[in-house]
């Protein structure tokens, strides 16, 4: 299955000897690579290991922010920060 934001490359054999350490990288992120003989589809490039689905990344992003919440720990508030860098005189402390 195809994703929406999956890039689909067709390349010939021939052309692609020259480029397969770019279209290995590009297989690896997750484009679809596929190499034709003869301007017929041949074989496509996969990696092995396989791109996290959508479902799978937003479980690892909710737990990174889970995570981040529970170890974030209170403090001033940013909003008035010149008040901690400059003194009653207006003059850096």
């Amino acid at each position: 299955m195809i994703g929406p934001f999956v890039a689909v490359m067709q390349i010939s054999v021939t052309d692609a000897k020259g480029q397969l350490t770019d279209l290995v990288r590009r297989a690896e992120a997750g484009d679809e690579v596929i190499l034709t003989r003869h301007g017929q589809a041949a074989v496509r490039l996969v990696p092995v290991k396989t791109v996290p689905e959508a479902k799978e990344r937003r479980k690892l992003l909710e737990a990174i922010r889970a995570s981040g919440a529970a170890k974030a720990s209170s403090g001033a508030s940013a909003a008035r920060s010149q008040d901690f860098l400059y003194g009653d005189d207006g003059l850096p402390e």
